[in-house]
């Protein structure tokens, strides 16, 4: 019987996942260890630098067309999350996180408003913009051999290639010499997606070669209009069991029958089910008319939506705000610190007055 974790992979057939699977194999039933997910990643980064990443920091859909399970900690701590360690001590993440609360209550009254974080939400993501930007400059070197400033589609097919443990010298002098490639299907099915994005990516009038920037829209669809489109329509094919180019509750939350082998394996079901549901009813489906369209996913997909931001802020304090007073204190935030930092900081009534 299908595990969790292998219908969570498989439920997505987007190529992109077909590239990371090793990363992803538990982000999607409960919060991942991020200390595992940074070792194995910087393991294989020389690997797989040139390939997109299926996981988009900020962004709170993945592109198979998973909820972000981190979005929260992500767009909240922004480049400190990394600091935030399980094993971190912790009397310095209380002192970190009340340093970001004085950052993001700006008018200094001792209380968050949604429109203070709806601002720290769009700061952090415009950070995690220009993370991608430096780190698309180094991959975009990793593939422009010759320094043109350009990347042809051979150029890069023989780079991912390499990646995939093909010889590059060999790949390099079959696809010069015109020759056919022995390659696996699956790689062969990863490739064409491959090419299909990189179409995509390739601004007018098309060349086939991509500038800096265009291979930053490559690589993080988030960064274009035109490629968060695209990714939409990705997500939509992949959902959609009837074929209407739209997703309504049942598809968007449909789990096969059979999936499960236990107790606790359904309830880690039941449980993204009802995250799923609380998403596509409140959120993503704006008019509430039970259908969700291309155009309220792209809407819901765009990090630099305002409007998006202060959704999110308002579910965010909601999550909290204890008192009802529609913000958050210091006091609240210590306490559903997991929620905020995915850390769970212990006695924080009493550390709260030994940080002032």
């Amino acid at each position: 019987m299908m595990s969790r974790q292998a219908f969570l992979c498989s439920l997505g057939s987007l190529y992109l996942s077909l590239l990371f699977i090793f990363l992803l194999m538990d982000v999607y039933a409960r919060p991942a260890n991020h200390s595992v997910l940074k070792e194995r990643a910087g393991e294989a980064r020389e690997e797989n630098e040139i390939l997109p990443p299926d996981h988009l920091n900020g962004v709170k859909m993945e592109l198979d067309g998973h909820l972000n399970k981190e979005f929260h900690q992500e767009v909240f701590l922004g480049k400190e999350r990394e600091e935030f360690e399980e094993d971190s001590q912790p009397r310095r993440n209380r002192r970190k996180l009340v340093g970001i609360f004085s950052k993001v209550d700006i008018n200094n009254d001792k209380k968050i408003s949604a429109k203070e974080m709806q601002r720290w939400i769009m700061e952090k993501t415009d950070e995690h913009f220009q993370e991608a930007v430096e780190e698309n400059k180094m991959h975009f070197r990793a593939v422009d051999p010759d320094g043109d400033g350009h990347v042809s589609w051979d150029e890069y097919k023989i780079k991912f290639l390499a990646s995939k443990g093909f010889n590059e010298k060999e790949i390099a002098e079959k696809i010069k010499n015109n020759e056919e490639l022995k390659i696996d299907e699956e790689t062969q099915e990863v490739l064409d997606n491959l090419k299909d994005r990189w179409y995509q990516a390739d601004n007018p009038p098309p060349d086939l070669l991509l500038s800096e920037q265009e291979f930053l829209s490559f690589l993080h669809p988030e960064h274009s209009r035109g490629m968060l489109h695209f990714m939409v329509q990705e997500i939509v094919r992949d959902l959609d069991q009837d074929g209407d180019k739209k997703l309504t509750l049942s598809e968007f939350i449909s789990l096969p029958v059979g999936t499960v082998e236990n107790q606790q394996a359904q309830d880690i079901d039941d449980d993204w089910v009802r995250d799923r549901r609380k998403e596509f009813q409140e959120v993503i489906d704006a008019n509430h008319d039970g259908i969700v369209t291309m155009e309220e996913l792209e809407e819901y997909m765009d990090p630099m939506n305002e409007h998006n931001a202060l959704n999110e802020a308002r579910q965010m304090i909601a999550v909290a705000d204890e008192n009802q007073n529609h913000h958050l204190e210091l006091e609240e935030i210590l306490k559903y610190s997991e929620y905020f930092t995915g850390s769970k900081l212990m006695d924080y009534a009493r550390n709260v007055h030994e940080e002032f």
